[in-house]
């Protein structure tokens, strides 16, 4: 009897069957479904796991969720749409809170961006950005500026632009050609290996910009395509002077400089932005995740003006679409309802500066795990912080994952992949907090075999 009241409640209500027709991703589903880790509640800093226990979201969500969970201010402004307008086209007819929202995002953005597309994800964001960039070179004329660069370890989604520029291995390896692209080295080095922040050493990494660009001629490149700090790829941060020495470059060389700002944008790194963050002015960021508070799917690309204006030009009848490009839900209303609240939190509770401060905080906390058994590196960025591993013998893999299966035992959330554990708490947590989940990860690091 025990055992089945203990099977109830770990897979709380969802038979075997079910969980075999969920093709999950980003995911070990053969060991997940053996043992399945579900969530069925989630408040503030915590989420509630089928088999009642509290589960410190040591993740933000999926770096999603900065003003934690539960917050009625964005279930009230959801339900409020839902009622009043559920689901409007966004093709040649519009709805008022998209250029509500659109306006305001200006405002959170770099002077001069202050031109808005709506999403429906930040892989869409990505693909998004790449487009434009084609084709605004196209309506200056210069339809050969093709190319695309990015960076080895970046991430820019899972649609085939964004795993083009994107680089990492995994992702691109299964699905063969994508579109024409290069790809920077990364910055992580090892001689920065536990750096407090943004190493010193790493800069001239950006002089490798100028080298492709001779290999393909400037007059065949787009644009570059940049995480301010490379979150997917285990919390990177950029070299001191790297990211203000590649816009150097773009711009000397008539290249567009995009962020990705997924991950950066709305807060993590304790700014508005990561180019705010890092004083650097890019031509177009893309956003998501954090935009809603990762309550409702929504991405955007904010663009300076002089590309919109591109676009406007010359562009025949004032009827006909200046870009043939666009989703069912850019712009869904239910998704600008929760934007707009989650802009409110975030301005009204100055979470922005809240998470400003806890940036001293994550970081002595992460780098006291420093000389832990199999601890190859630690780094820190922002709010977010990361322990990258020795390879097990034959399971290069293996540590990151027993860690974090040990944390969800003690009862925390992390992220683990590749040779790494991440944690980005929600700006809202508490210091005791981030004592009780860094203590925790020592431990399981410790428990190590």
């Amino acid at each position: 009897m025990a055992d089945q009241k203990t099977t109830a409640s770990k897979y709380a209500g969802v038979t075997q069957a079910q969980l075999d027709a969920h093709w999950m991703p980003y995911s070990g589903n053969r060991q997940f479904k053996q043992d399945p880790r579900l969530l069925v509640a989630a408040k503030d800093c915590f989420y509630t796991s089928a088999d009642g226990r509290q589960i410190f979201d040591g993740l933000s969500g999926l770096w999603t969720t900065g003003a934690g969970h539960g917050r009625s201010e964005i279930a009230n402004a959801v339900a409020a749409q839902i009622q009043q307008l559920d689901y409007s086209p966004g093709f040649q007819f519009g709805q008022p809170k998209s250029f509500i929202l659109a306006e305001r995002l200006s405002h959170w953005m770099p002077p001069g961006l202050n031109r808005i597309f709506f999403t429906g994800s930040g892989s869409e964001a990505a693909d998004t950005s790449l487009k434009i960039a084609r084709a605004y070179w196209r309506k200056l004329g210069k339809g050969t500026k093709t190319k695309f660069i990015g960076r080895a370890k970046g991430y820019h989604g899972v649609n085939f632009g964004g795993i083009s520029v994107g680089g990492l291995p995994a992702n691109r390896a299964w699905y063969g050609a994508g579109i024409e692209s290069y790809h920077l080295a990364s910055t992580l080095l090892p001689e920065n290996r536990f750096t407090r922040g943004e190493p010193e050493q790493g800069a001239h990494l950006a002089e490798q910009l100028i080298d492709l660009i001779q290999l393909h001629d400037a007059s065949n490149i787009a644009a570059v395509i940049l995480e301010p700090m490379a979150g997917s790829g285990g919390v990177i941060p950029p070299p001191k002077g790297y990211l203000q020495r590649i816009a150097e470059i773009c711009q000397a060389h008539d290249i567009l400089l995009i962020f990705d700002e997924v991950i950066t944008g709305f807060g993590r790194l304790g700014y508005k932005t990561g180019a705010e963050a890092y004083g650097v002015v890019p031509d177009m960021i893309n956003v998501a995740k954090q935009i809603t508070n990762g309550v409702i799917p929504m991405g955007a690309v904010a663009c300076k003006q002089g590309i919109y204006d591109a676009f406007m030009e010359d562009a025949g009848p004032d009827y006909q679409l200046e870009l043939p490009h666009g989703y069912t839900y850019s712009a869904h209303p239910v998704a600008c309802a929760a934007a707009l609240a989650t802009l409110d939190i975030l301005e009204q509770e100055q979470l922005i500066e809240r998470a400003h401060g806890l940036i001293p905080e994550i970081e002595q906390r992460v780098h006291q795990l420093q000389g832990l058994p199999y601890v190859s590196d630690i780094r820190n960025s922002g709010t977010a912080s990361a322990v990258s591993f020795e390879p097990a013998p034959g399971e290069p893999l293996l540590r990151p994952y027993q860690v974090a299966m040990a944390m969800w035992s003690k009862g925390f959330y992390v992220r683990y992949g590749g040779d790494t554990v991440a944690i980005a708490p929600p700006f809202i947590a508490e210091l005791n907090q981030l004592d009780d989940i860094y203590s925790a990860l020592g431990d399981c690091i410790a428990e190590l075999t």
